[in-house]
């Protein structure tokens, strides 16, 4: 049973069309994976993204208008990844060009100097662009650091926030002012998580909170406003980077004011090993990866391995979206506080060169093929961990696999009762899709 399409990436050589290869010399090495289409579950995919940050926009904006434009259609036109999300910086991100708030007076609870005109030239033309090629684009938004004046200390990097009424209940009109100013930008948020990564205390914009705290925000201040001014935005536990479940999750997952407003959680980085539990503990509530590890900008073809392997534990655990991080960014991928990180694409605003990297293609394999409304299918056999198996909306089955060893193996599918082998080169990457 051959598939009806069979792509595959090896380094140096995306996207090969192997379905009418044929071999006659098998390796000697071989692998096994099994699925049933039957056993799909009725939850559905909801999509791939990325995130949006300011040094990638510098990067792209030095480029000619041609070139933007072919890479803006490879990362969300329908013939290249067609990225359905976007991750949204409510101020600087640690890949902002500077650091900076939408209202820095202290003391203006009454954000009366609330303004988001640094986002009208260092990243909305970023989102705008891309929404030229999704106009259903769907962006949730975090902070990374709220404004100065609510924390102790009053700086961006490291510090807590003020947890004192009149400041909690500004921060949540803060986030509800946020997603206005962007609607009247033409930018809908559907959904805010109150902080990224609250167990981290970087020298990058951030802010700590404990499980308690945010319990607080959310089922008081967040929730309620958010209720109140934008009934259609959701609120959602995020972007958790911790696997402690009793700290973190469950004081807000066991509180009935927070669970009244909760509309999914959002995990990244270290909370990688607790989407299991999520998922059967509230089945009820979607869990997104939020932001794809990043590397160190050298954006090799073992470290995309790397991100496949992520890719193939967050869907297999059950999460229902993925979004990976920097989608452009320049030569070294530096930040503006000095980490180097990997990006989809290099681009080079000094020579006007640009270049799809290896998480590129990686991203491709998965998402150019499983589309919102696929649902997953578990996998069994000694390849199981390396693969991932949706049905389609329209049916049939595409499979997503690599080979991230250094000999050729011989992959064997059952599937729904049928075989099929699809050879698998050394440090390789596949799709394959069986029609019906």
């Amino acid at each position: 049973m051959k598939p009806d399409l069979h792509v595959r990436t090896l380094p140096g050589s995306p996207w090969q069309d192997v379905a009418a290869e044929t071999s006659s010399a098998a390796p000697a090495d071989s692998a096994v994976v099994h699925l049933r289409s039957a056993d799909a579950p009725a939850e559905a995919w909801t999509g791939f993204g990325g995130c949006f940050n300011e040094l990638g926009w510098r990067a792209l904006r030095g480029l000619s208008a041609a070139d933007r434009a072919v890479i803006f259609d490879a990362l969300f036109g329908r013939d290249g990844l067609g990225l359905e999300i976007g991750r949204l910086p409510m101020g600087a991100s640690d890949y902002a060009a500077e650091w900076h708030s939408y209202c820095e007076t202290p003391g203006d609870h009454a954000l009366d100097s609330f303004s988001i005109k640094r986002d009208q030239a260092e990243l909305l033309p970023f989102v705008h662009e891309a929404l030229a090629r999704r106009p259903d684009l769907a962006f949730f938004a975090s902070p990374w650091s709220p404004p100065t004046w609510l924390k102790r200390p009053a700086v961006y990097n490291h510090g807590r926030f003020r947890m004192e009424p009149a400041y909690l209940d500004t921060y949540a009109r803060y986030f509800a002012r946020y997603v206005a100013a962007y609607r009247e930008a033409g930018v809908r948020v559907g959904h805010v998580h109150p902080q990224n990564e609250p167990n981290a205390d970087q020298k990058f914009p951030s802010c700590v909170w404990s499980g308690e705290q945010l319990r607080v925000f959310l089922g008081q201040h967040l929730g309620p406003v958010m209720a109140r001014e934008h009934p259609d935005v959701g609120v959602w536990l995020g972007t958790m980077n911790t696997p402690d479940y009793p700290g973190m999750y469950l004081p807000a997952l066991s509180d009935e004011a927070c669970l009244r407003h909760l509309r999914g959680i959002g995990v990244q980085w270290a909370a990688r090993g607790i989407v299991h539990r999520l998922r059967a503990h509230h089945p009820e509530l979607p869990v997104w990866q939020t932001e794809n590890e990043c590397g160190d900008g050298q954006n090799t073809w073992a470290y995309a391995h790397h991100v496949f392997d992520l890719l193939a534990h967050y869907l297999g655990a059950g999460a229902s979206a993925y979004a990976y991080w920097n989608l452009v960014l320049e030569p070294g991928g530096e930040s503006s506080w000095g980490w180097k990180q990997n990006a989809l694409v290099t681009a080079d605003p000094s020579t006007g060169r640009w270049q799809f990297n290896p998480e590129y293609h990686v991203l491709r394999h998965c998402a150019g093929f499983i589309r919102p409304g696929a649902r997953r299918i578990p996998l069994a056999g000694g390849w199981a961990s390396a693969a991932l198996a949706y049905a389609r909306p329209e049916g049939g089955v595409v499979l997503v696999t690599h080979n991230p060893t250094d000999r050729e193996l011989r992959l064997s599918v059952e599937l729904d009762g049928r075989e099929a082998s699809l050879l698998l080169p050394a440090r390789s990457f596949h799709t394959a899709v069986w029609e019906r």
